[in-house]
């Protein structure tokens, strides 16, 4: 049956929706062991800290009370220059949770995918991801007046064949550090220079502030989903990345007095511009429990990829 112009942009949106927000708050990885549960990306620990004293001291036994808090409400800013990919501005807030790995956000802005919505809200369960459609937008028509999408990104990203987008969303080839909180700080601790700026207020709320930069290449060597790359392909990635003229992150984290962090800060400096993602946290373990949609109001895009190009035809 031949796809329409209008289905296919639903597909083209709703995929450029996950995949931005699985650059924010990303996918557990789809890989799985023989037991059916996680590979060792979803539960990471930090590497031994690069440096030694008191700000390395705090920030592990940060690292190690966010784990266990499992969630947080989170409200996140994500900003890239306009000389990249067109650029702009998105935020998200919600609630997110990293073991195991659920979100129920709202996303919105410039960057915000949507054929022309304002807002769209996403929710994540199971390694399967629900967009709520806006009402009146272009990606609505066609639906059969479902009023959910969902995408089962492992089933995707194994189907996908060539589809580089779709198996970045299984952690392969992910470039970030699937941006759960303990896992920033994991990467922080791997900074040779992380140190302790002393104490400021986040929003009216007494805290700590680190700071440290983080090169691309201890980037991977920390980030659990870099290790299903080959050595030639994360040698290729290291060399794209440095003639890219991007040399690593610059992070900041401020911690209350509970010692959990509330505000995070991660610039990627690149000869175009500067990308930032700028983050708030709060109610650290607060339930992460999330209510997914009823099936006679979703529509599967697994279903409409293949309708469009075949089980193992990429997006």
């Amino acid at each position: 049956m031949r796809v329409s112009a209008y289905r296919k942009k639903t597909v083209g949106a709703a995929l450029a929706a996950v995949l931005l927000v699985g650059g924010a708050t990303a996918c557990e990885n789809g890989k799985k062991e023989d037991t059916g549960r996680a590979a060792a990306g979803a539960s990471a620990q930090p590497s031994k800290p690069a440096v030694g004293g008191s700000a390395t001291e705090a920030l592990a036994a940060a690292y190690k009370k966010t784990s266990a808090a499992k969630s947080a409400k989170v409200r996140m800013t994500m900003s890239m220059p306009a000389s990249l990919g067109g650029g702009g501005t998105m935020e998200m807030t919600g609630t997110q949770g990293w073991d195991p790995q659920v979100m129920d956000i709202t996303m919105k802005g410039t960057m915000t995918p949507g054929a022309g919505a304002e807002s769209m809200r996403m929710i994540m369960s199971n390694n399967v991801m629900y967009m709520e459609v806006p009402k009146g937008s272009a990606m609505s028509e066609g639906l059969d007046g479902k009023r959910w999408m969902k995408l089962d990104v492992t089933a995707a990203a194994e189907a996908s064949g060539d589809a580089e987008a779709l198996k970045k969303l299984s952690g392969m080839g992910t470039m970030d550090q699937n941006q759960d909180p303990a896992k920033q700080l994991a990467l922080l601790l791997s900074s040779p220079n992380v140190k302790h700026l002393g104490a400021e207020k986040v929003e009216g709320v007494d805290a700590e502030h680190y700071k440290g930069t983080v090169s691309f290449e201890e980037m991977l060597a920390v980030n659990e989903s870099a290790k299903v790359l080959s050595e030639a392909e994360r040698t290729k990635l290291i060399e794209a990345t440095k003639k890219a003229g991007i040399k690593g992150y610059d992070m900041d984290v401020w911690l209350n007095k509970d010692g959990y962090p509330v505000h995070m800060k991660v610039g990627i400096g690149t000869p175009q511009g500067a990308l930032n993602m700028d983050a708030y946290y709060s109610d650290y373990g607060s339930a992460a429990t999330v209510q997914t949609p009823p099936e006679n109001e979703t529509l599967d895009l697994f279903a409409m990829l293949k309708e469009l190009g075949g089980p193992g035809a990429g997006a």
